[in-house]
């Protein structure tokens, strides 16, 4: 384990940095202690995210609850989100078959404008926190009712 102490403006934080983890900071003088959970500029397929829009931004941020053997319908967001699973699993399935299951604690960056959907198949309910970056009046997600579930 690499660890680094930094003073900045008075306060000492204490950096680790493990092997295969992401980066921890500890704030020694208050206790706080943060954990980058994803840094990224692809979604969990490996796509490249669009540009930003231009324009004045709205960020929503959404509570998503999933009862056990919940499917959801196909559907795409025309804006950028993620999020982080607080329980259960999610396993997402783009429209090619591609799937990527998110677990509990985990970081997930959502398809932008590909056709997917989301299944608790999991025994507990999922409650997973999702932040949008928007723009006023763009939905979050566009449905598609048209493509069956199988």
């Amino acid at each position: 384990m690499l660890v680094a102490i930094l003073v900045i403006c008075g306060t000492v934080a204490v950096v680790k940095v493990c092997e295969g983890a992401n980066a921890q900071t500890e704030n020694s003088a208050s206790g706080v202690k943060s954990t980058e959970l994803i840094r990224t500029s692809q979604s969990w397929d490996g796509v490249e995210l669009p540009d930003y829009f231009q324009g004045r931004p709205e960020l929503v941020a959404v509570k998503y609850e999933f009862p056990a053997g919940q499917k959801l319908g196909w559907h795409h967001h025309p804006v950028m989100n993620y999020g982080v699973l607080v329980q259960g699993e999610l396993t997402i399935i783009g429209q090619d078959g591609k799937e990527k299951t998110v677990h509990e604690g985990e970081a997930v960056v959502e398809m932008v404008n590909t056709i997917h959907h989301g299944e608790n198949r999991g025994t507990k309910p999922v409650i997973l926190y999702m932040f949008y970056l928007s723009q006023k009046g763009l939905p979050l997600a566009v449905q598609h009712p048209e493509i069956p579930l199988e």
